[in-house]
């Protein structure tokens, strides 16, 4: 796989915008019911969130994987888009659309990069998105602070703290603790966010759980050797050996230029129909940046959005064509 250069005219039938598991879904598909298809992203590798923040996770919510690491899930999806060759364009934003129901959509990225589609699909995730800063950062991080764990490696055999109460700081948890030397989880409420399932594995595992506690200090000499914690109620102080601090406390999402284009929003999301349909023609949306009555942000269900997205733009791609392609197992479907 390889991303074409900047700067360059490309037509096709399905743009779509967001290289993430839900894009990388849809380019298979829409290859798969024969259609051409390029994906524009602003990051410079496939994978969106899972590859810029969690590769070597295990995702537990895909089909016919009791479990998968992040990186192997976002391999799998481009070898299965791969047969059908889909144009990447890499590291190119998407900064303005310009649509209508009786001409194909024009897409220009920030770096020149033209469009022009018969239908967009728009898969773009959370947008952008910038970590929360610990607030007893003060300067450690690239020296032991890390606020995503792209490499599992780095972090064998040390002393880990874990700042979060939800899900990504139980995942990594889970993730590290059969590697480190010790993980201790820092939350500053009584309750976590994350699934109960997975707090019992997490504390099983023997992680060291803190509530209603925070990190008062981060402490060493060039690099993080210890960590202060303070309880909230009682002020007592427990301190922690520590090499690495992970930081998992959420972050502030912006999807950027889309927000300009005239789609309609509910909250910094795409609102869409049951045909993931937007508001605007021959634009269709899919995944967690969607929204809809009954909406869950699972990967799981962003496939499933995709695949509509893909199947009810049939008949904007081939006129006359049926929004149902028969079943890929080669049956009737009666």
């Amino acid at each position: 796989m390889s991303s074409e250069a900047a700067g360059v005219a490309h037509e096709c039938d399905i743009l779509i915008i967001g290289a993430g598991p839900a894009g990388l879904y849809g380019a298979y598909y829409a290859g798969f019911r024969g259609w051409s298809v390029a994906v524009m992203d602003a990051l410079p590798e496939v994978g969106g969130q899972i590859t810029a923040m969690y590769p070597e996770k295990d995702i537990f919510d895909v089909a016919g994987f009791p479990a998968v690491k992040g990186r192997v899930l976002v391999e799998n999806l481009v070898a299965a888009a791969a047969p059908y060759t889909p144009t990447y364009l890499l590291g190119e934003q998407a900064v303005s659309l310009e649509t209508s129901e009786d001409a194909p959509a024009l897409v220009t990225g920030a770096n020149g990069t033209t469009v022009r589609a018969k239908a967009v699909i728009i898969t773009g995730g959370i947008g952008s998105f910038t970590p929360r800063p610990l607030p007893a950062d003060d300067g450690w991080a690239g020296r032991g602070l890390v606020y995503f764990v792209p490499r599992l490696a780095d972090h064998a055999d040390k002393d880990i703290v874990i700042v979060g109460g939800g899900d990504s700081a139980f995942d990594w948890a889970y993730t590290l603790a059969p590697i480190a030397r010790s993980v201790a989880l820092v939350h500053r409420r009584e309750q976590f966010r994350a699934h109960g399932s997975m707090v019992d594995q997490v504390r099983d595992m023997g992680v060291r759980l803190f509530t209603s506690s925070e990190v008062s200090a981060i402490r060493g000499d060039g690099a993080i050797a210890e960590v202060r914690v303070t309880h909230k109620a009682s002020g007592e102080i427990t301190v922690l050996p520590a090499q690495t601090v992970v930081a998992a406390l959420g972050f502030v999402a912006n999807i950027g230029p889309i927000a300009q284009w005239g789609v309609e929003l509910t909250k910094r999301h795409i609102t869409v129909d049951t045909a993931m349909r937007t508001n605007l023609p021959r634009v269709f949306a899919a995944g967690d940046i969607v929204t809809y009555e009954g909406k869950v942000p699972l990967i799981s269900v962003g496939f499933g959005e995709a695949a509509l997205a893909v199947n009810n733009a049939a008949p904007i791609v081939e006129p006359g064509m049926g929004i149902f392609p028969g079943h890929s197992s080669g049956g009737s479907g009666e």
